[in-house]
């Protein structure tokens, strides 16, 4: 196996740490009701859960440390997010710009740096990736290669934290993915889409109203395409148990989905709000989705 297919491959399989893990699986079990040039590096702060912790650490101990770093405003009156690592690559034809969100003022201190410690991995792997991609290109006879990736906040409220997590990489054509993880800042809890719901029901649910939403939208205007069986043999069927989401402000839920992955690139990243009474009987409480 190649090294770059390796780091591919580990990459790939980032998704939450064993302790984030068990924090999600009691939540959700919480939440059932009961029954019977020359490259130019940046702010590349040790790049593991070890700098999350130190820079977390300092936070803490000095407001005015926070103050100086923090790249965005306070959330709530406890909970903040900062940008803690940052790598900056620029060559001619390659650059990478990479940043990782650390979060600090939750009351789970476990959750907190099960979070901080999975952000910071995939930003690491995935400039290992970049190196290895870059190698290749060179070795091939060059090319242009791009990575971008950063973090946005989707809403924030008393309650609620959303982050959204993207990575654009661009070799030839772009590709952009988002992931997001939405908090319960008062419960300290990880929300999950299987944690919203009594049971699996939900995915039929959500998925025919995704469903009648694309025709809907393809039958009113002629530059709004989808993927359809007719073009490639598949088209949009189901969402995925697990598939990306967040929860507005107002308390909507937002199914999210790739650059590509159901739509043509043209149509970048797609995302649909899904009206609270497709799903309201079927929610294990009206806490987070209004």
């Amino acid at each position: 196996m190649s090294k770059m297919n390796k780091l591919k491959r580990d990459y790939e399989k980032i998704e939450i740490p064993p302790e984030l893990e068990s924090v999600v699986n009691d939540a959700i079990r919480r939440s059932k009701p009961k029954r019977t040039k020359r490259p130019v590096f940046r702010n590349w702060m040790i790049g593991t859960a070890a700098a999350s912790a130190i820079f977390v650490g300092s936070l803490n101990a000095s407001p005015s440390f926070a103050q100086a770093m923090g790249k965005l405003p306070v959330l709530g009156s406890i909970v903040q997010v900062l940008t803690v690592n940052e790598i900056v690559f620029e060559e001619e034809k390659f650059s990478a710009n990479l940043s990782s969100p650390a979060i600090t003022g939750l009351g789970d201190a476990d959750l907190q740096a099960a979070l901080n410690e999975k952000y910071a991995e995939e930003n690491k792997v995935l400039f290992d990736l970049f190196k290895a991609d870059m190698e290749e290109l060179e070795k091939a006879g060059g090319g242009y290669l791009g990575v971008d990736a950063g973090y946005e906040i989707m809403t924030d409220t008393d309650r609620i934290l959303s982050i959204g997590r993207y990575q654009a990489n661009t070799v030839g054509s772009s590709s952009t993915t988002f992931s997001y993880d939405t908090i319960d800042k008062v419960n300290n809890v990880l929300i999950t889409l299987p944690s919203l719901f009594r049971d699996e029901t939900y995915i039929s649910a959500i998925s025919d109203y995704i469903a009648g939403e694309i025709e809907r939208q393809m039958a009113e205007d002629r530059d709004i395409v989808y993927f359809t069986e007719e073009d490639l043999g598949e088209g949009f069927s189901a969402i995925d148990a697990n598939q990306q989401f967040y929860i507005t402000a107002a308390g909507k839920l937002v199914i999210s989905f790739d650059k590509y992955e159901i739509a043509p690139g043209s149509m970048g990243m797609i995302t649909f709000e899904i009206p609270t009474e497709v799903v309201k009987d079927l929610l294990v409480s009206d806490l987070y989705i209004k």
